[in-house]
């Protein structure tokens, strides 16, 4: 698989990974529909794909509802009119998932109040329950 940088082709997939099904859809194409079968269901073996441990459990989180129990992620394509564009926009909506998974999240960089900044911190925190302690009831003691 090629590095971050570099986002990933169909070509990087292996051929063994993947099946394919092309079904009946509805939606565009008047009668055509009712007699072709042009929706594409693509299926993807996760295991299959040689990821590494990151990549593969932020690729499960991405996928979640694409994803059913024998590891497989289950994508349907079927906006399109024919069996070629459908196939051509399910291998690009998985390409993007499995690119999204290859983008690592950036580390949370905690941050530090110097003395100054808590002080003012406080300063602020001490007006403010002044201003909200002024909005109670009015008591004529």
């Amino acid at each position: 698989m090629p590095g971050a940088d570099t986002p990933l082709t169909w070509q990087d997939i292996p051929a063994a990974a993947i099946s394919e099904r092309f079904i009946t859809a509805s939606g565009p194409g008047g009668q055509n529909v009712n007699k072709v079968s042009t929706a594409v269901q693509m299926r993807i073996n996760i295991f299959a794909l040689g990821l590494t441990s990151p990549v593969y459990h932020r690729l499960k989180m991405l996928a979640a509802s694409y994803l059913n129990l024998q590891g497989e992620i289950v994508i349907t394509a079927r906006t399109h009119r024919t069996q070629p564009a459908n196939r051509q926009a399910a291998q690009q909506r998985f390409l993007e998932l499995l690119n999204q998974a290859h983008i690592a999240p950036a580390k949370r960089k905690k941050t530090r109040l110097n003395r100054v900044g808590k002080t003012k911190r406080l300063a602020q925190k001490k007006n403010r329950a002044d201003i909200k302690k002024g909005r109670g009831k009015v008591s004529f003691d």
